[in-house]
């Protein structure tokens, strides 16, 4: 899209073993300039940001892998790095588009019928190993019912990613403001599309349901598989960085960056089991969650809808466009199971009582 509207680009990234095992994709057009490097090293960025007046920040690390100082080192002391070098040469940048995350803001927004508006903490340990995994009122412990994520709700980041994604976006609008560089952060929802690495144990809940039904394996689905979640397409997202990359009304505020609507983990369990034609295969509830995970996550558009933007692409489209994607890959490998022993392994997935749930 950048190339598209006239842009020169560059492109910086590490070439992570685990995500790129076999060097740069060959899909990136000839005429965009690749340099490789990691963005916690000074010497390598600073390289890469000569004669460049713009920056879309996207180099992240994400797992479920309870490494934590390296959630702060990729996304806090990068973006730090990012302004130190810059205000150190004196470089022309014009404006950082970041990455964020839905995470910040921890279990959301919820209305309980008596308290009204709350923020619940993470749901404690021995509710999730009962399997009770509904968010209930900390005041009065009612039932509560899930709201749309908006920008200016509360944000309780509660995973060592969250809270790192948290600090670079203090760490951008503070030092954005202070030094005079425009700056924007973008908090994805759950983004799906094409080219999404295989080989990385954190890519998405499209892999790893469409690699195991092309291995004629059922689609593995935490808690009950009722967590609400909203996923947006790759394209719109590549939309919405270019849109506030350009636009001032942007400048130093988070935007979400969201998908068109509310589903279950279920239904896209369900979907891709139909995109997949393996219609006889029903998702299996494992009686397993994932420590950490927030129970529903559905972000707002509406204020980058303010700026023109709207999520084009409906989930059965872009989850076609992925399936079909995928079967044109060559020696496709289900990468389940591995990962799956590893976050066991840390304590990352943990059962309910060594019990398989079934779906009702």
């Amino acid at each position: 899209m950048l190339l598209q509207r006239g842009y020169d680009v560059r492109i910086f990234d590490s070439l992570q073993q685990r995500v790129h095992p076999h060097g740069w994709p060959t899909y990136l057009a000839a005429d965009i300039e690749k340099v490789v490097g990691d963005v916690r090293d000074g010497d390598a960025l600073g390289r890469a940001l000569e004669g460049v007046d713009g920056v879309i920040h996207l180099a992240a690390y994400q797992d479920y892998m309870p490494d934590f100082s390296t959630y702060y080192a990729v996304n806090t002391v990068s973006i730090a790095l990012l302004f130190e070098l810059i205000v150190a040469r004196g470089l022309p940048i014009q404006k950082i588009v970041s990455a964020s995350s839905q995470s910040v803001y921890g279990e959301g927004r919820y209305e309980c019928q008596a308290c009204g508006e709350i923020h619940p903490p993470s749901r404690p340990e021995a509710q999730l190993a009962r399997g009770e995994w509904e968010n209930r009122c900390p005041n009065c412990a009612a039932e509560v019912t899930p709201l749309p994520l908006i920008e200016t709700a509360p944000v309780h980041p509660h995973t060592a990613y969250g809270i790192s994604k948290y600090a670079l976006e203090l760490t951008s609008l503070n030092l954005g403001r202070k030094y005079g560089i425009p700056v924007t952060n973008m908090r994805y929802s759950i983004v799906q599309g094409t080219r999404n690495s295989f080989f990385n144990a954190y890519s998405g809940v499209a892999r790893i349901f469409t690699l195991r039904l092309l291995h004629d394996q059922p689609p593995v689905v935490y808690e009950d598989g009722r967590q609400q979640r909203d996923y947006v397409s790759v394209h719109d997202v590549a939309r919405a960085n270019v849109l506030v990359l350009e636009d001032e009304r942007a400048n130093f505020r988070n935007f979400n960056a969201a998908g068109q609507k509310m589903t279950t983990v279920l239904e896209v369990a369900r979907l891709l089991t139909k995109l997949c034609d393996k219609a006889g295969a029903e998702p299996e509830v494992s009686g397993e969650y994932r420590f950490g995970d927030t129970r529903h996550t559905v972000s707002s558009w509406e204020a980058l809808g303010a700026l023109g933007w709207r999520p084009e692409r409906a989930m059965e489209d872009f989850l076609a466009e992925y399936v079909a994607w995928v079967r044109q890959q060559p020696n496709l490998e289900d990468f389940y199971a591995r990962s799956q022993k590893a976050m066991r392994s840390a304590g990352v997935i943990r059962s309910v009582g060594g019990i398989t749930a079934a779906i009702a």
